[in-house]
């Protein structure tokens, strides 16, 4: 979120805008908030290679939160904000983390946190003056007032540390080497990332997600870089993200293929309400996208839609735009970054075709912040690759299709059964809202397919719909992939950025601690 030679050069252009309220920062007062709160970290003792943390929902005062870490030399780590104490107060202590920086919304989560982190020295609370009993509990706007708006004399790159998002085990903070340069002089990753997004100066960018998540990290960080303004949504509403395109003249976007479920799924005189014609590029990543959501999502939209794969880790990236898609139902894209390999479990090449272990060269270095076992295990036995645990296959024209995560895996009576698409199938039933397909024990085959499914509004959860759902599953999928069972929820833990939290689906089924292993 360096702002640069924009402060200068346009001071007056809007840096962003927050979606529900309207309220604009300009690029001079981004600038001089960055800057007043680089010079309080720095005044508080953080120095270069340093870190600290941030908890908040979408609100104005973010993109200053991390600004400021970009010009101090620091890591700064970005917490999911839907996170309980405990989990919160994992991520704090094992980023090393010195200062909080929260809001009072998640004031109450954040300082029950920092009862259980003696490295943080400073918890910094944005729009809450109120006092604490914790003396290191100080309010944002008054801790930052007296600080200078202009840069650090000695102005250092930082850049932030982020964390897996847990949906299968304990958070991982992913760290890469952070060179000693200017701010004004980007990781190359983020060069790279500005060319295959399209991105341009004057474009205006529409950020539907959480912050806190890289997705939306990185995109909105490159749109300040190079200029753009952001609108900047609380939450994700469908209809309101269709408004805010025609309102904004939106040019550029990214989404999660839940996003575009939900907009497909309004009433026609909802989705066709507004002019979309500004839009030049719509990026989808976190999660494939169902081949039926995608066919839909093309016919509406047209060839703006570009689906990227990239590994957080150790960023390997594959791309494809609309028109190559429809000529490769399915994939995710061709590769464009990095020797991408389909191996088995013995690390040997499958064929053509053939469902593995995806690995990539490793295109940035990283690690696995304070878990050298975890870096081990993700990285290959030269250590010139990388997985994250995706599975899939290469065709013969080099497009990579998405299989599943390996951890998901159903091993029923030996054998192996990837439950996305059967999740990609229920999705597209105009009964059901959202859906997980999980494996539960089976005393004979060791593990059987269940289906957990949030229903449309007015969709009755009873045996009827059950039958239902498994006839339009038999009917689409091989016997093996068909679920044996179908359980109901209100409503399935999805994190705001897409993913499925299946790691509290299969602890019902399983037991806490017992999940399987794969």
């Amino acid at each position: 979120m360096y702002a640069g030679s924009f402060a200068i050069g346009h001071p007056d252009r809007p840096a962003f805008v927050m979606a529900s309220t309207g309220a604009v920062v300009t690029y001079r007062e981004h600038e001089a908030r960055c800057n007043r709160l680089a010079h309080l970290l720095r005044a508080h003792g953080l120095r270069r290679l340093d870190h600290y943390s941030v908890f908040m929902e979408n609100n104005d005062r973010y993109l200053e939160a991390c600004g400021a870490g970009e010009r101090s030399g620091l890591y700064y780590t970005c917490v999911n904000s839907y996170l309980t104490a405990d989990e919160l107060a994992y991520v704090i202590d094992n980023s090393e983390s010195q200062v909080l920086i929260t809001s009072r919304a998640k004031r109450e989560v954040a300082l029950a946190a920092v009862a259980n982190c003696p490295k943080i020295t400073l918890v910094l609370v944005v729009d809450d003056p109120g006092g604490a009993d914790d003396d290191r509990v100080r309010d944002f706007d008054s801790a930052t007032s007296d600080h200078p708006t202009t840069p650090l004399p000695d102005e250092q790159l930082g850049t932030a540390m982020l964390y897996s998002s847990g949906t299968t085990g304990r958070p991982k903070g992913i760290i890469r080497p952070l060179p000693d340069q200017s701010p004004g002089e980007p990781l190359a990753l983020y060069q790279f990332l500005a060319n295959l997004w399209r991105y341009r100066e004057n474009m205006v960018y529409l950020s539907p997600a959480p912050l806190y998540h890289s997705a939306p990290q990185a995109a909105v960080n490159l749109a300040i870089r190079i200029g753009a303004t952001v609108i900047i949504m609380e939450r994700f509403d469908p209809v309101e993200y269709l408004r805010l395109i025609e309102r904004y003249q939106v040019t550029h976007s990214q989404l999660v293929p839940t996003m575009f479920s939900r907009m497909l799924k309004l009433p026609d005189e909802q989705r066709t309400a507004f002019d979309l014609s500004s839009l030049e590029v719509a990026v989808h990543a976190a999660a494939p996208c169902p081949v039926q959501v995608k066919e839909r999502m093309i016919g509406w939209w047209g060839p703006i839609i570009h689906e990227y794969y990239g590994a957080t880790e150790g960023l390997g990236f594959t791309a494809c735009d609309s028109e190559e898609w429809l000529a490769h139902r399915g994939t995710v894209g061709k590769v464009m970054l990095g020797d991408l390999h389909i191996l088995d479990d013995d690390m040997n090449p499958l064929p053509m075709g053939v469902p593995g272990t995806i690995w990539f060269k490793t295109a940035t270095e990283f690690e696995y912040h304070n878990d050298p076992q975890k870096t081990r295990e993700s990285s290959s036995p030269d250590g010139t690759m990388t997985t994250v645990g995706d599975v899939g296959y290469v065709d013969d024209d080099n497009f990579l299709y998405l299989t599943d995560r390996k951890t998901f895996m159903i091993i029923s009576g030996g054998v192996n059964i990837y439950p996305q698409e059967t999740e990609d199938l229920l999705i597209t039933h105009p009964s059901v809202a959202d859906a997980a397909v999980i494996g539960v024990p089976n005393a004979d085959l060791g593990e059987e397919v269940k289906a957990i499914v949030q229903l449309m509004p007015g969709v009755a959860p009873d045996a009827h719909t059950v039958d239902v759902l498994l006839a339009f599953c038999s009917a689409h999928l091989s016997r093996q992939k068909v679920p044996r069972s179908i359980d109901f929820e209100a409503e399935l833990p999805r994190l705001p950025t897409g993913k499925l939290y299946k790691r509290l689906l299969r602890d019902r089924y399983w037991g806490e601690g017992q999940n399987k292993i794969v």
